[in-house]
Parts: structure tokens; sequence; C-alpha cells
């Protein structure tokens, strides 16, 4: 089997990628080749049969998005798992806003062009995203996927607040894609308030304070890695698609993310945002 894990140099990917390590051949996709170097040499200590492809990629930039697609062997399992929280403001330079590139548009695009390579190959794709009783407050503004809109009492938590936004895109993308593809199955995952992830890094205010409190109190990656490993692996899940998993459990999410109609104005918005067919 082979594995392809984005986000994989750190916290739940990086757990990710060591517990797919134990029985596939892990590509492991990160943006700096130092860090992509330090995880590997962590996961083959932890185990030592691991056989691991480091893929270096920018996930914030549509063109080494494109590249990772076309090079990466075909894989069995792609376990989309980056994501970060940055000022609304920070753009890449392709002009794009790195909040909505790196966790959205990313797996958008790359998803999309591997499943055109797959074909008709069985396959599976896991999408890790996040707390949906939490999300369910943060819907999605189809008129403005940036979240310019949002202005909240306390603006240290507006980022925090759009990132919850893309969060609810990945559920929604992972319901439309799931009804695109007859062959690959698509589900997602809640991995859990889980610490020592790095996600907080950039944050401010009171919400640091609060992730600084996280990363002392709550469960590790490995425990985070369970759900979207389980999902990668298990037959249990055979033939089953389009779902959102917590704690192995198949949940629902908040009714604007299951909206077909919604789900499909996404696919549009975002097939023209990156450029490709609808």
């Amino acid at each position: 089997m082979h594995a392809v894990v984005t986000g994989a140099t750190s916290g739940i990917g990086e757990a990710i990628a060591t517990a797919l390590a134990r029985s596939a051949t892990v590509t492991m996709v990160g943006r700096d080749d130092a860090r992509l170097r330090a995880a590997a040499e962590r996961i083959t200590k932890a185990v030592p049969s691991a056989d691991l492809i480091l893929e270096r990629a920018d996930l914030a930039l549509l063109k080494d998005v494109r590249d990772l697609a076309e090079r990466l062997d075909l894989p069995d399992v792609v376990v989309s798992n980056a994501a970060v929280i940055t000022d609304l403001d920070d753009r890449t330079e392709e002009g794009t806003q790195r909040l909505l590139a790196v966790n959205h548009l990313a797996p958008y695009l790359l998803l999309r062009l591997l499943a055109q390579r797959i074909e008709t190959r069985q396959a599976r794709f896991v999408i890790v995203g996040a707390d949906p009783t939490a999300l369910a407050r943060v819907p999605v503004d189809l008129d403005d996927l940036e979240s310019g809109n949002l202005h909240l009492p306390d603006p240290d938590l507006t980022p925090f607040a759009a990132y919850g936004r893309t969060k609810n895109m990945n559920a929604m993308f992972g319901y439309e894609l799931a009804r695109r593809l007859p062959t690959i199955t698509v589900n997602s995952a809640h991995p859990g308030i889980i610490g020592g992830t790095g996600l907080g890094r950039n944050v401010r205010g009171a919400l640091r304070k609060l992730g600084d409190e996280l990363g002392r109190t709550a469960p590790g990656p490995e425990v985070g890695a369970d759900t979207p490993v389980w999902l990668a692996t298990t037959s249990e899940v055979d033939g089953r698609t389009g779902g959102f998993y917590v704690d192995r459990r198949l949940t629902e999410t908040a009714e604007h993310t299951t909206d077909r109609d919604r789900c499909a104005r996404l696919w549009r918005e975002s097939a023209q945002l990156v450029g490709i067919s609808q």
C-alpha cells in the first residue's frame, strides 16, 4: 500500500505517517526539506522498517500543488491533513489568501487531480476536519470565501473563526467529492481537541493562552491520528463513502455543510479559483 500524508512534518500529520509506516510506503508532504528530514528520522526511529518518500511542496502555492499531483506515485490512500491559522490579510506570492489556499484550495486541487490520475482504481481519500459541533456556528459564506466579512468583538479571534469556515469547506468538499467519485471512497474525520499540533503558533491574545493550555492538558497527536488512520486502513469502512467520523463513529454535521446546493456551489467556486474545469 502507498499512502500520501500532507502536513506530515509535525503534530497529527506526523503521527498519521508514523502509524501508516507500520504497514505501508508513506509519502510525507511538507514545505521544508529540513523539517521533512527531521520528521522522517523520528518516524524511522519509531518504525525501523519504515519506507518513506519525502516530497517538498508548499501547499499555499497552487503551482506546487499541481506539480505535486503530477509527480506523485499513484497512491492507494491520501490523508489530507495540512492546515494553518493565519491573519486574513496574509497572501501568497500568487495573490491567494494563505488561510484559504492551504486549508481548502490545496486539498480541493490535489485530490481532484489525483482522482483524475487514479481513474477507476480503488483508493481512499481521508480529509482531516474539525469539531462538527463547534463548526455548526460558523457556516461558510459562499459569497465571501476569504471571510472578509467576519468582524468579531475581539479581532484576535477572527483568524480562528475564519479557520473554522475553511474546515467546514473541507466537510462540504468531502461530501461533494464522494458523490462524484465512483471507485474512490472519501471520508472525513475530526481528530479531537489535540495538543502539540503547532496549529496555533500564529494566534494571539486569549486564543494563544487557550492554545498553550491545551498544549499542556489535551491528548497528544497520536490520539488525533487514530480515526484518520482507521479510515485509511480498516476493512470496516470498505465501500463506505461520504461520511464524517468522530472517534471512529459516523457523525452528522451541520445542515449548512450537507446541503447539496451549497456543496455544489462551493465546488464550482473552488474550481474557478484554482483554474480547473467544474
